[in-house]
């Protein structure tokens, strides 16, 4: 029953989320479920800002928030309380009256939307994590940057209708809010302003979908009709069994507003990310505000594709109400352009963009992707496409899985990488009665997702600020580099080195991690930050321009662990890396401005961090990590 596989599904995120002490924790949580939020494209980031706050007014609490890549989307989430007590019973984790998160989406929305007036900071100390984000909504800046915030409320529970007498899942949408904030701008003007406020529920439902589909996400449908009161008028250009084509004009009005309400997931099969306004982006801004009228004949225009249509045919005129899977896959930069020329003043009423649809009938998702990969591959106006393959079929990562399966390490384990998503939970639910013998083999702190492992590959290096990202970005990275797609060099040889030094950057970031810990005990609440930043710090004094010695990642495959000398030189640097985030930060939000490769220049270049490399016991503990080294 699949009431039964959700409430399962919950065991074993509890499991996974608790600590070494088997405390259940709520950023490690965060930690499980923020990665499928990630991949379903709700979220363009597995990271995440700590805040947990709790307003007594409202008997609610934030746990963490996020800034989406472009930067006018808040992302706020909040953690059902309830639902992960462990001493709950089944019937409290089945709901089906929608009222109960009706009732707590107005009291979050209450106090999101309290957090735009200055009285909200009276009631919030200056230490406090939410402070700066509460700060930055309160200014005209912020006001000016936001126009969307996004409430995701996380529940381990599972959303059912008992209509039938046996509990069957069921999905509860909600309607979004609009609300008007005012602010001044940079020429001292009043400007009122609408901001969009969008609420979605993550359950067990949502959740264990994700798992069971193997990272495969929700399919966007956009209803231009219903939800846009918008006809798109068009043309029909080829009518295959397995393949339609249709030509069609956009107003650029609402192109903006299908990015604001959408964001990235319209282009999340776009291979190249928004440039800010250079090259093309300058040239459509320019456009956009000199000749709008022109934009059509200047404009390449956008090609679309769904994998299904809803379409009206009225007086032999055509008219397409909804597509599924709606994704942007050539013109992302024109339509984000367009949404900040908006956002910015500019007047993009008289701007039309030419659009030709592609819809695909009958395909499955690797035909879907070899398809758009050939169009961005094709398009000859634009820059130069990675033809590397991002799938867990990637060659590359089928051989990492390989090595991962056959080798075991020194401690007598095997460590497993999960190339394809849900694919642990797969092999427990074929376990059977041995699941928890599975469980006890591979405990969560001996596996790691393909995501993971990009992060892990990528902190050893001189890009921090990139890791703290995270995301999609990284992730190419890691395969654009394992791949090499340079014709003229070879691709990374994936052998057993090269994976014991993985396993090896593995548990350096996640004992790190337990070094810095979390919550109340924590070194601070910046650890996504310090620990990409320590560990590129460690690789500039080793591996980087700043030494010519290597690092020895084989003494950590040796021991399956760090030492406790090398502990204590990690703790003492996790703990001036905090200090030195907070101080060269242009920001009060500090693990925001952590993102921004200024920040890494500043620390990289401070003469507090020289000083702790060479000073006697830390230039000797480190010298024991180096295969060559000199006092």
């Amino acid at each position: 029953m699949k009431i039964e596989e959700y409430l399962d599904y919950r065991t074993q995120l509890l499991i996974d989320s608790s600590d070494d002490e088997a405390f259940f924790q709520k950023s490690l949580l965060l930690s499980e479920i923020l990665p499928l939020m990630m991949d379903a494209k709700l979220i363009d980031s597995e990271d995440f800002n700590e805040v947990y706050f709790f307003s007594k007014e409202r008997n609610i609490e934030i746990n963490a928030y996020t800034v989406n890549e472009s930067g006018e989307r808040l992302q706020v989430f909040i953690i059902d309380h309830d639902s992960v007590n462990l001493a709950a019973q089944r019937e409290q984790l089945l709901v089906s009256k929608k009222e109960k998160y009706n009732v707590i989406f107005r009291k979050i929305s209450g106090l999101v939307k309290s957090f735009f007036s200055n009285s909200t900071l009276n009631d919030i100390q200056d230490s406090d994590p939410i402070r700066p984000l509460i700060t930055k909504l309160a200014s005209s800046s912020g006001k000016q940057q936001f126009d969307v915030i996004e409430i995701f409320f996380i529940s381990l529970s599972s959303t059912v209708s008992l209509k039938s007498g046996n509990p069957l899942p069921k999905k509860f949408n909600f309607a979004q809010e609009i609300f008007t904030v005012t602010y001044q701008n940079e020429t001292n003007q009043r400007v009122k302003k609408e901001v969009t406020l969008l609420k979605r529920l993550i359950d067990l439902n949502f959740l264990y979908d994700i798992v069971i589909s193997q990272g495969n996400r929700e399919p966007l449908k956009i209803k231009f009709k219903e939800d846009f009161k918008f006809n798109l008028k068009v043309l029909v250009a080829v009518k295959e069994k397995k393949f339609e084509s249709y030509l069609c004009v956009f107003p650029a009005p609402v192109l903006a507003d299908l990015y604001k309400l959408h964001s990235s997931r319209l282009l999340e099969k776009n291979i190249r990310s928004f440039l800010q306004f250079r090259g093309v982006n300058k040239g459509i801004r320019d456009t956009i505000k000199d000749n709008p009228e022109k934009f059509i004949a200047y404009n390449n225009g956008l090609t679309i594709t769904a994998t299904d249509k809803k379409i009206a045919n009225v007086n032999n005129e055509y008219f397409i109400e909804e597509l599924t899977d709606f994704q942007i896959v050539n013109g992302g930069q024109t339509t984000a352009s367009i949404y900040f020329c908006n956002k910015d003043g500019l007047d993009v009423s008289k701007v039309l963009i030419m659009a030709k649809i592609n819809v695909v009938n009958e395909s499955d998702e690797d035909e879907l992707y070899d398809l758009i990969s050939n169009i961005s591959e094709y398009s000859n106006a634009q820059s130069k496409v990675s033809k590397v393959d991002l799938r867990s079929r990637n060659p590359q990562l089928i051989k990492l899985k390989s090595l991962s399966d056959s080798i075991i390490t020194p401690s007598g384990n095997k460590w497993f990488f999960e190339r394809v998503k849900g694919d642990f939970n797969t092999q427990l639910r074929k376990a059977g009665s041995n699941k928890t013998r599975l469980n006890k083999d591979y405990p969560s702190s001996l596996r790691f997702t393909k995501e993971q492992l990009a992060k892990y590959y990528c902190s050893w290096g001189n890009r921090p600020y990139l890791v703290k990202k995270g995301g999609e970005k990284i992730f190419r990275i890691f395969i654009e580099e394992i791949s090499n797609d340079d014709a003229d060099l070879m691709p990374i040889d994936i052998d057993r080195e090269f994976y014991e030094n993985i396993i090896s950057k593995i548990i350096l970031f996640r004992s790190m991690e337990k070094i810095y810990g979390q919550g109340k005990s924590a070194m601070g609440q910046i650890r996504s930050s310090v620990i990409p930043y320590s560990i590129s710090a460690i690789y500039m004094n080793s591996d980087g321009a700043n030494s010519s010695s290597e690092f020895n990642f084989f003494k950590i495959w040796q021991e399956q662990k760090v030492s406790d000398e090398f502990e204590f030189f990690l703790r003492k640097l996790m703990l001036l890396m905090n200090d030195l985030i907070k101080y060269y930060s242009k920001s009060e939000d500090f693990g925001e401005y952590s993102k921004k490769e200024e920040l890494w220049i500043d620390i990289s270049n401070s003469l507090e961090l020289k000083q702790f490399f060479i000073t006697g016991i830390n230039n000797q503990i480190l010298g024991q990590y180096l295969k060559s080294y000199h006092v």
